[in-house]
């Protein structure tokens, strides 16, 4: 009879054990909250063991100390105080050794420290300590420990055992949890690199451009990033408006905050109500999810609405509502919402003749007409072409490993093409040359370029191109040229020249002296 009972009492032990073992795996892979899924753990063991109280000390790496990561029966103020030095007391010598301490009555442990307070006076407490230590990659990093009653008459091995096993899998939690926890904060750092690219490479004096119109549209950018106010900027395809948009959001205080950009010309009308301000499920046949439109996603930041001019009059109404109020409702939703945005918009169209035929909305133009910024052609700004020449071959040279130059003659036909794509269709010529040049140096007769303007349509400004000169050298003739034209056109008068050029009196008379210009 006796053996059966031993029996049973052996059975109902062992499943104790494998429930116990169960909920606390089911606690530890249900969250990546490591905080959370310890103390659940610490829960199960409270119900499961008996356990009176019960912590989880961890290493802190810099400071060699343990301390109380998760407790159970304890305050805040005695999760404080256990602290522990590695081999002191019993929890400092567990994490030293590796191997898990059993006390069978704390009261009669010279060694128990009781740091935190929480037993009274251990003398008279009748409390078993029981301490294993806590693995990863068999590397200590923490213990945990456990109080029971004390009894004469209990072995202590079957709780070592379990405890071991318990100890195991929060290792095994505690390693994902590092590995998430190194992948999130390289994807923060990541991210900090990136948008510190981004500021970098969108400051101004990264700009290429040193012409009066490309001088007054940094001086445009400049005065109108520190505000929150609506930018319209025109100009052909191809003048670098996107560029603009970003240099005016990443010189902004919304730096740090999502830029996010929506061609307006190349969404379907169907798509772009969707596009714009998001669906809710069932909105439309295909919804089968909620979609957070770009407007949501610009929130706190800047939307740039490229090609605004190609949109329809009902969608005019529509934006109309976001730049007054900044509020919307998803497509198929009811429930408004509202953003705090910046926006830029952008156009190569005549919006002001797009109004006369009724194709564009009168107060919608008056809303995104804020601050208009106009982009020159790059047949307007032919001073800026030697620059970025000089740039845009740096830039494929590294790109594809060579090493092509131009000659002075070459350059000089590409100055006086007129560039109807503009700065885009240079940035591709260049890369299209690079590319499929096989020599290094391109002469004249290299360079073909499609409905080529002669010479004498085109002005250069009367600069001959030796064949020693370089691009810097190039630009410099160019602008002593033009400031020596400008100020005997303004009579000598440095203030006059400085306004017509579009820089500062110092600024000029820096160039005075810099080539040699007597006034």
């Amino acid at each position: 009879m006796s053996k059966n009972i031993n029996a049973i009492d052996e059975l109902n032990k062992k499943i104790l054990e494998l429930t116990t073992l169960y909920e606390i795996t089911k606690k530890l892979v249900s969250s990546l909250n490591l905080e959370s899924i310890l103390n659940s753990t610490m829960d199960v063991l409270a119900n499961k063991m008996g356990m009176k109280r019960g912590t989880l000390t961890v290493l802190d790496r810099e400071t060699k100390e343990l301390k109380i990561e998760v407790a159970h029966g304890l305050t805040s103020e005695e999760k404080e105080r256990g602290r522990y030095k590695i081999g002191e007391g019993i929890t400092g010598k567990v994490l030293e050794t590796g191997e898990p301490m059993i006390i069978p009555d704390i009261g009669k442990e010279p060694k128990f420290l009781n740091k935190t307070k929480s037993r009274g006076d251990i003398k008279k407490s009748n409390i078993s300590f029981i301490c294993v230590p806590v693995k990863v990659h068999n590397d200590v990093v923490g213990a945990l420990s456990v109080d029971k009653l004390f009894s004469e008459n209990v072995s202590f091995e079957e709780d070592v055992r379990l405890l071991t096993i318990i100890a195991s899998l929060i290792g095994q939690a505690i390693k994902i949890n590092q590995i998430v926890e190194k992948e999130r904060q390289e994807l923060i750092d990541e991210n900090i690199y990136l948008k510190q690219e981004l500021k970098t490479k969108y400051r101004l004096k990264n700009v290429i451009g040193n012409s009066e119109k490309m001088l007054a549209v940094y001086d445009a950018v400049e005065r109108v990033s520190k505000s929150n106010a609506t930018v319209l900027l025109r100009g052909e395809s191809g003048t670098g408006k996107e560029l603009i948009a970003r240099a005016v959001h990443y010189n902004s205080p919304r730096a740090d905050q999502p830029f996010i950009k929506v061609n307006c010309g190349a969404i379907p009308e169907t798509l772009l109500e969707s596009e714009l301000f998001g669906h809710e499920k069932g909105a439309f046949t295909g919804a089968i999810q909620p979609r957070v439109g770009r407007f949501e996603l610009a929130d706190k930041g800047t939307i740039f609405l490229d090609e605004i001019g190609d949109i329809s009059l009902q969608m005019q109404v529509k934006l109309l509502r976001v730049l007054q109020e900044r509020k919307f409702e998803r497509l198929g939703g009811a429930k408004t919402i509202s953003v705090n945005i910046r926006i830029i918009a952008a156009t190569n169209r005549n919006l002001e003749k797009a109004v006369e035929a009724g194709a564009f909305r009168e107060d919608l133009y008056y809303r995104l007409n804020v601050v208009p910024i106009f982009m020159p052609s790059l047949s307007e700004r032919r001073e800026d072409i030697p620059l970025l020449i000089d740039y845009f071959l740096k830039r494929f040279n590294r790109e594809n490993s060579k090493k092509i130059k131009l000659s002075p003659a070459a350059i000089t036909k590409l100055i006086e093409y007129h560039w109807p794509g503009n700065v885009r269709e240079l940035e591709n010529y260049i890369e299209r040359i690079v590319i499929m040049s096989n020599k290094n140096l391109l002469q004249i007769e290299d360079i073909s370029l499609p409905r080529a303007e002669s010479a004498t349509s085109i002005k250069t400004s009367g600069i001959e191109f030796s064949a020693n000169s370089s691009l810097i050298k190039t630009v410099e003739e160019m602008e002593r040229q033009k400031i020596t034209e400008v100020l005997k056109i303004c009579g000598g008068i440095q203030a006059r020249a400085a306004k017509t050029l579009g820089i500062t009196p110092r600024q000029l008379g820096y160039k005075l002296k810099k080539y040699k210009i007597n006034n």
